[in-house]
């Protein structure tokens, strides 16, 4: 294992530094404009503008690729990213900041449709099981080092975007100086929403229910945080704990998931995410531990749900739809992430910032009913059917679906 993933050392290490910035970035662009007095409708339009960029360089991203390849694409992403990271510490506006978030967007989903293209270029059926794990693995990590680099000065001052930047220049130097070929550039997956929602409504539902719900926390829980007064260590804590509640629970849920109805899972852990959301809301302001454990327990059962949903699509398809089923399921929950901030902002202009957590409650709960129903309606899912749950990031491009073990076999 240890050749297999040195072979992709240099591609892992731009994807640890390029989610470093990441981290902080999304940690500290939401305190910045609360403390800059931006409304929070406004702050959700900036989250959403970053999800419609996002839509669009999936879109975009595989004609660049084919016309001026992989590693000058990779150069512009990266330079586009560091451009609108800094523009964002000068022009201090809101429109300004929903246009350059929505680049920035685009940029990202260059960026890592140009990494996974390259990993799943050096894996073999025998080791892309090895190397998404690996993938996965540097994903959390830069994340979390990211938000804890939160702490390191003022979100007032120029250095957190600057530093921010910084990592997005230097994410160029390792993919820069590989000796790998340039991957041959692949075909884009056929996208059928409606004929995938008919095969699988529950895998749908939970897709839409995770864009609506967590692309909102992502974008707001560090107003929330900010706003209950939180201090710098503490606010990155609770974005900490947060992400490493979903990471450390993904797989043992998985595996669960494994042996019986996966519906009957996504309907238990819907209801959980709803009770966990209720208990944020109601007790997370009470005092800064009670904060980070109610986080942690919110994340361990809001995280794992998208890797669920496309799991359980996938249960019902045969082998050959991997990429294309996922690929559908991938572009459905990041279109609903780009309502899902803008909708929850207006939520918490009306019911205040603790109301993030009801609307996510809300999310999950329809989510939890409209499975019972379905399960009610339809019957068990015969276990014989089962494909192996995996994780699954919430942010990739379309191309790390054929990274992921489940699929095809290729070479």
């Amino acid at each position: 294992m240890r050749k297999q993933i040195l072979s992709v050392a240099a591609i892992l290490l731009s994807v640890l530094i390029f989610l470093t910035g990441n981290g902080l970035l999304g940690t500290l662009l939401p305190v910045r404009a609360h403390i800059a007095g931006f409304s929070d409708l406004a702050i959700g339009l900036i989250g959403s503008a970053y999800f419609a960029g996002f839509v669009l360089g999936c879109f975009g991203g595989p004609r660049l690729l084919e016309r001026v390849g992989h590693s000058r694409t990779f150069a512009v992403a990266a330079g586009l990213a560091a451009a609108a990271t800094l523009l964002q510490s000068i022009a201090v506006n809101e429109p300004a900041w929903i246009a350059l978030r929505a680049l920035f967007g685009f940029a990202a989903a260059n960026l890592y449709m140009v990494i996974e293209s390259w990993l799943n270029d050096r894996a073999t059926n025998e080791t892309r099981g090895r190397i998404f794990a690996a993938y996965l693995t540097v994903n959390f990590s830069g994340l979390v080092i990211g938000q804890w680099l939160f702490t390191t000065a003022r979100p007032t001052s120029f250095s957190l975007f600057s530093l921010a930047a910084i990592f997005y220049a230097l994410c160029l130097i390792p993919m820069g100086l590989t000796r790998l070929p340039q991957p041959k550039t692949g075909a884009v997956p056929v996208l059928r929403p409606f004929r995938m929602f008919k095969l699988s409504p529950v895998g749908v539902a939970g897709c839409i229910s995770v864009g609506l719900a967590n692309g909102a926390v992502w974008t707001l829980a560090p107003v929330y945080a900010h706003d209950h007064h939180l201090s710098r260590s503490l606010l990155a804590g609770f974005m900490s704990a947060l992400t490493i509640g979903g990471a450390l629970v993904q797989l043992p849920l998985g595996r669960l998931s494994d042996h019986v109805d996966r519906r009957t899972v996504i309907a238990a852990v819907a209801i959980l995410a709803a009770c966990a959301g209720t208990a944020l809301a109601a007790f997370g302001g009470r005092s800064p531990a009670q904060a980070l454990m109610l986080v942690l327990l919110f994340g361990m059962v809001t995280l794992p749900m998208y890797g669920l949903s496309v799991a359980h699509a996938n249960d019902r398809l045969p082998r050959e739809m991997f990429i294309e089923a996922s690929a559908t399921l991938l572009m459905i929950n990041a279109l609903a992430s780009v309502v899902g901030p803008t909708l929850a902002a207006l939520v918490m202009t009306v019911a205040g910032t603790a109301s993030l957590f009801l609307y996510s409650a809300a999310i999950n709960l329809g989510l939890a009913a409209f499975t019972i129903l379905r399960i009610a309606f339809t019957g068990a899912s015969p276990n014989a059917t089962h494909e192996r749950y995996e994780p699954m990031p919430e942010q990739s491009s379309p191309t790390a679906l054929e990274l992921d073990p489940r699929g095809p076999e290729h070479a």
